[in-house]
């Protein structure tokens, strides 16, 4: 039987690498989609091929041949809406242009981010009205619409809720400060999550390339919603600090996201601006995951205590922490 291809962008990033490793173990054969001159590391026995990520052409010189593209490259933080713009909109154009011009099954990884905030009372379904509460999300939800507008081949769009794994930098500053006994709570304690294990996006991403769905969008989460607060108690139970919260004032949250936003201006990537407050002030980020069960025969297989353990254990590994 002829070998599977899928060619994958963002083959570098913590997503992408992860869906490379997924797809060798289900038997394809895998391009990783990297940037002229990136020398990150790329997942083992993959085939790397350079291609600029707004340049149409090229990345369909990349990827010929292939069964299937997986739209994994992004931006989650920037300075200025141009700059997710940038990546999330016009990438994903060029993207959907090479997949056009091959004639490959495209599958694009976008956010919870693009419809907004949901609860466990109400979690976001896929047929919401979309409400970004900031640049990040607004980019992802015009980069679904470009795709919607411009493919002619078959596509699916995976929206996954907060991914955290090994090789999550994202993730690292909030076990970082835990392990310092600092457990600071910029949202109220009670705010809800979705989360979603990197492992579990993976098998997701192998899942929809290898259905028979097309023009579907699909939540990606772990039925079970989470809390800040259970959030923090199992980085703490990980490693095994006492937990002990500090609940920030509103007022400083706001302060820290405009200091934040002049950091950007010169230079230097803070922890926080107003885009991440922005997030924080949201009544929770949960997801109703039942069509991708229904749909995808999808079902995370990790749970966060379980996740948090490997994720720790791993930045111990690596020297991280």
């Amino acid at each position: 039987m002829k070998s599977r291809c899928v060619s994958i962008t963002g083959a570098t990033g913590f997503i992408g690498i992860h869906a490379a490793q997924a797809f060798r173990a289900r038997g394809w054969e895998v391009r990783a989609i990297v940037r002229p001159g990136r020398h990150k590391a790329v997942s083992a026995g993959a085939d790397v091929r350079e291609a600029a990520l707004l340049d149409a052409r090229s990345l369909a010189a990349a990827m010929i041949g292939s069964d299937v593209v997986v739209h994994t490259a992004g931006v989650v933080r920037a300075a200025t809406a141009r700059m997710f713009d940038t990546v999330n909109v016009d990438g994903t154009r060029a993207v959907t242009a090479a997949a056009n011009e091959i004639g490959a099954r495209l599958v694009h990884l976008s956010s919870l981010a693009a419809v907004g905030p949901g609860t466990m009372v109400r979690p976001a379904r896929e047929g919401d009205r979309p409400s970004p509460v900031n640049a990040y999300g607004r980019s992802k939800l015009a980069g679904e619409r470009t795709l919607d507008e411009t493919a002619v081949v078959p596509w699916i769009i995976l929206r996954p809720s907060a991914v955290y794994g090994p090789g999550d930098s994202a993730f690292l500053p909030l076990v970082r400060l835990a392990r310092r006994g600092a457990f600071l709570l910029a949202s109220p304690a009670a705010t809800p999550f979705s989360f979603i294990y990197v492992d579990d996006v993976a098998d997701a991403i192998v899942r929809a390339a290898e259905s028979d769905t097309a023009r579907e969008t699909f939540f990606l989460g772990h039925p079970h919603a989470e809390t800040t607060e259970t959030l923090l108690r199992g980085i703490a139970e990980c490693l095994g600090t006492r937990y002990r919260p500090v609940r920030l004032p509103p007022l400083l949250v706001k302060i820290a996201g405009w200091v934040g936003d002049v950091a950007w201006s010169v230079g230097w990537r803070p922890p926080i601006d107003s885009s991440r407050v922005a997030e924080f002030q949201a009544p929770g980020f949960v997801c109703d995951v039942s069509r991708a069960q229904a749909r995808l025969g999808f079902s995370p297989s990790v749970g966060l205590r379980t996740g948090l353990a490997r994720t720790v254990e791993w930045y111990r590994q690596q020297g991280w922490i």
